[in-house]
């Protein structure tokens, strides 16, 4: 035996612990294969899920519904909501007229709302710009120029980042703050600015209460109607001269897609299109023994087609006198400065093309005589080819409705 080797030690053998499973055999069986897709739902449980989409969709839209009844309540009851609007407007128009902008700025979902009003002022030729406020703090604001107004989107009023951005401001810069506070002693963007404008746009309820979270939802639908009415009132406050209104102007600027489209193939309107239908006009009846009263013209108007209302199967009222009503007990025999009988109505025919009917008018006003039966308020009346008047227009849907104070 070599003096390298060792005895070979005897082979123990290791008992199986009664912990440890025996060793079996391995068994193969079929295993069918997973699907690739969930299984279908069953009918039933498919239709409960339909129901619940749709409720949902019910609720959300009816919520944002009464967000906009609410606003539009605040903005018909409110002085500080209207004074507000108002200054908006004409600070932005007097900021456009002098060669200048409007800068819109906000964050997150406001920002996205912000973009939409400059896109939407842009397309009615009021010179807009979306500042993003971080982005203003590197370097971008450079893009603001001395004639410039702002509008801040928040609905909280404290955005950190607006609130940074303001203090690197001129200070005789024109701020307007679209936010849900409703008065401007309480939004933090305005305080101390006495050059600030606020546009109130709360919400009935939180949206954590409506939806069961804080996702910025009924608060940006008012946000962006507030600011589409913003750029609509600009835009009739700067482009008011005939044939040149918010209409024309945004076509101008529209010439693409569907709406481009359309107004390439329609041509000219002619005056028959524009009309309303004298027999379709309803009569205003009395309620009451007192005799017509402005109530009857304003509950006729709701049903009437275009606004038109008659009080006599020969004497109208235009939509927009009827909007000027105030007393609602007013009787209408002293009404006669917005009742306008048939013999006043001025005729034009029916197959004439709205440019030519405007280009008639623009050219009679510049006579005495053309100003004394063509001005605000006057009824067009539309001769059909059986030479019978058979429609009315306002003149201030040919010609816009500041025209009468352009000489």
């Amino acid at each position: 035996m070599s003096p390298m080797s060792s005895p070979r030690k005897a082979q123990l053998l290791t008992p199986i612990s009664p912990s440890l499973p025996t060793p079996m055999p391995a068994v193969f069986e079929s295993i069918p294969p997973l699907p690739m897709t969930p299984p279908d739902l069953d009918e039933q449980t498919n239709s409960a899920l339909n129901a619940a989409a749709i409720s949902t969709a019910i609720h959300v839209i009816s919520t944002e519904r009464m967000a906009l009844a609410y606003l539009e309540r605040i903005y018909q009851t409110e002085p500080v909501a209207q004074d507000g609007f108002v200054n908006a407007v004409g600070r932005i128009s007097k900021a456009i007229l002098n060669g200048g902008k409007l800068v819109v700025s906000g964050v997150g979902k406001s920002g996205k709302i912000g973009s939409k009003i400059v896109a939407t002022m842009n397309s009615f030729g009021v010179r807009s710009a979306f500042l993003h406020p971080t982005e203003a703090l590197h370097g971008d604001l450079g893009v603001v120029g001395p004639n410039d107004i702002f509008l801040l989107v928040t609905f909280s009023g404290r955005t950190a980042e607006l609130l940074t951005l303001i203090h690197h401001l001129p200070s005789d810069t024109p701020l307007i703050a679209l936010t849900s506070h409703i008065h401007p002693s309480t939004c933090p963007l305005l305080i101390g600015r006495t050059n600030g404008i606020l546009l109130p746009a709360p919400i009935h309820e939180p949206e954590k209460t409506s939806f069961g979270v804080s996702a910025p939802t009924t608060s940006t639908i008012v946000a962006l109607a507030l600011g589409d009415a913003l750029a609509i009132a600009v835009a009739r406050r700067l482009h008011s001269l005939p044939g040149q209104g918010p209409a024309e102007v945004f076509l101008g600027f529209h010439p693409g897609g569907a709406i481009g489209q359309s107004v390439a193939e329609a041509g000219p309107k002619r005056m028959a299109e524009l009309a309303t239908m004298v027999d379709q006009i309803p009569i205003a009846r009395p309620r009451t023994s007192r005799g017509l009263q402005a109530l009857d013209i304003l509950l006729e108007a709701v049903r009437s087609p275009g606004g038109w209302v008659r009080v006599h199967p020969l004497k109208m009222v235009a939509p927009r006198q009827i909007q000027k009503l105030r007393d609602p007990d007013r009787p209408v025999s002293e009404l006669a400065d917005i009742v306008v009988e048939k013999g006043d109505w001025i005729s034009i025919p029916g197959q004439s093309s709205v440019d030519e009917a405007r280009g008639w008018i623009v050219t009679m006003r510049q006579e005495p005589r053309g100003r004394t039966f063509l001005k605000p308020g006057t009824i067009l009346g539309i001769v059909d080819d059986k030479l019978e008047v058979s429609g009315v227009v306002e003149i201030e849907d040919i010609v816009g409705d500041n025209w009468g104070n352009c000489g």
